[in-house]
């Protein structure tokens, strides 16, 4: 199926500028009008965090103690619509949700009692006597959780989340292929909500539970902070930590933007997408060091294994704690600035001359001027050629090394600079 992918992937046309991201014991709820309608449609757009998860987390759910909702499943990794009633467990799409890099266009459209599903605008599975809104007396909506308990959630993001009472809407109404790249991509929604209806655009950091619909429909926030707002949307698909790359005695968190080494062995982490031209900057804080001596830095994936550290290859370029960047296991450079406990790292990533630049809270090392261009002044040259993640490695010798990785919008209060592209939320310029 289509997917979003890619940092920045569509310029043009309507930009959605806000998300949400949703980890365990994070949710909204309301109060709904009590309705007999049985049409309605639900629409939202998912990016998966978690790749492990347990029971069935719930995206979506309407009831009181029980009730009905959509979720993912964790043995088969596909969405379904839970039937409270028969305890019928309905399959709205056969494709697998697995890309920890991709957004998914859900639609869940109701039709006098029959229920279709989409993924980014593909028709999928139709199912007939789905219950009308007040089946078993439902007076809540929720968001990521089921309305009676119970079920663990799944770290995801969310976007562009619309509730139409009512009526039975297709993919159309939301979403649009893009004329040049055959993407499946948001589109305005132009029309009515019906009055149970909401538009969740998650603007509003202080109150992420706003109604945007005109309804006044605006949800309870649990657990959501002003920080769980991000900028990594359908439109501009930010890149994060890749959990599929390695997960063992490993734990992701914050939408794989944190990483924990839980293990008493060597771990690396990289991010899920990688660059092959272009001029790219990205931020690590160290919130906790844990020991011999970590590394930030730059390397091609294809020829790691993930139990090592960033700068063992010959395509591998990391910054180490101790004050040494290392190439190929050997130390390229000595003596430079050491880091520490809630030091932030920046990793500039020149591929179109082919140098990547390390700063320690602000000041580049070695002098480094990452817009020297060819000249590299104080860069180190990399290998040309090669597609190149932004990657962190660690070994835990009795304190648990983390790392929280900002691509541009963090999960912690940064400072608001942009790249020199006038992109993302970081802590320096």
């Amino acid at each position: 199926m289509p997917l979003i992918l890619g940092a920045n992937s569509l310029a043009g046309g309507y930009q959605v500028k806000n998300s949400t991201r949703f980890a365990s014991g994070d949710s909204l709820t309301r109060t709904v009008t009590a309705s007999s309608a049985t049409s309605y449609t639900v629409s939202f757009w998912l990016k998966l965090s978690d790749q492990t998860y347990s029971s069935t987390p719930y995206i979506f759910s309407i009831g009181s103690t029980a009730g009905n909702g959509i979720y993912l499943d964790s043995a088969d990794r596909k969405i379904y619509f839970f039937k409270q009633s028969t305890s019928s467990f309905l399959n709205l799409y056969n494709g697998v949700l697995r890309d920890p890099s991709a957004w998914y266009h859900i639609v869940w459209s109701v039709s006098s009692g029959t229920g279709t599903g989409y993924i980014n605008g593909i028709t999928g599975n139709s199912h007939s006597s789905i219950p009308a809104l007040n089946d078993n007396t439902g007076t809540k909506i929720s968001i990521h959780d089921y309305v009676g308990g119970g079920y663990n959630n799944v770290g995801c993001y969310l976007s562009e989340y619309y509730f139409i009472d009512g009526q039975a809407l297709t993919p159309s109404s939301f979403g649009e292929t893009d004329e040049d790249s055959g993407i499946w991509k948001p589109k305005a929604y132009t029309g009515t909500y019906g009055t149970n209806g909401f538009y969740l655009q998650f603007k509003n950091s202080a109150s992420l539970g706003t109604d945007s619909s005109g309804n006044g429909n605006n949800f309870t926030v649990n657990n959501l902070t002003s920080v769980d707002q991000s900028t990594d949307t359908p439109t501009n698909n930010f890149t994060t930590l890749n959990p599929l790359l390695y997960s063992t005695l490993i734990t992701y968190t914050e939408g794989n933007l944190k990483f924990t080494n839980t293990s008493s062995g060597q771990r690396m982490v990289a991010s899920s997408i990688a660059p092959t031209t272009g001029k790219w900057y990205a931020e690590c804080r160290v919130t906790s060091l844990g020991g011999n001596y970590p590394q930030v830095g730059v390397l091609d994936t294809s020829i790691y294994t993930m139990d090592t550290y960033v700068g063992a290859l010959a395509r591998g370029y990391g910054y180490a704690s101790h004050g040494q960047v290392y190439n190929n296991a050997g130390a390229l450079t000595t003596g430079l600035a050491t880091y520490t406990t809630n030091d932030i790292i920046g990793v500039a990533l020149d591929l179109d001359n082919n140098y990547v630049y390390f700063s320690k809270n602000g000041t580049f090392i070695n002098s480094g001027v990452p817009t020297s261009g060819s000249s590299g002044t104080g860069g180190w040259a990399i290998t040309d050629g090669y597609d190149y993640s932004f990657g962190s490695s660690s070994l835990d010798s009795g304190t648990d090394p983390v790392f929280d990785w900002n691509f541009g919008s963090p999960f912690y209060s940064a400072n608001s600079y942009t790249d020199g592209a006038g992109y993302g939320n970081f802590s320096y310029a």
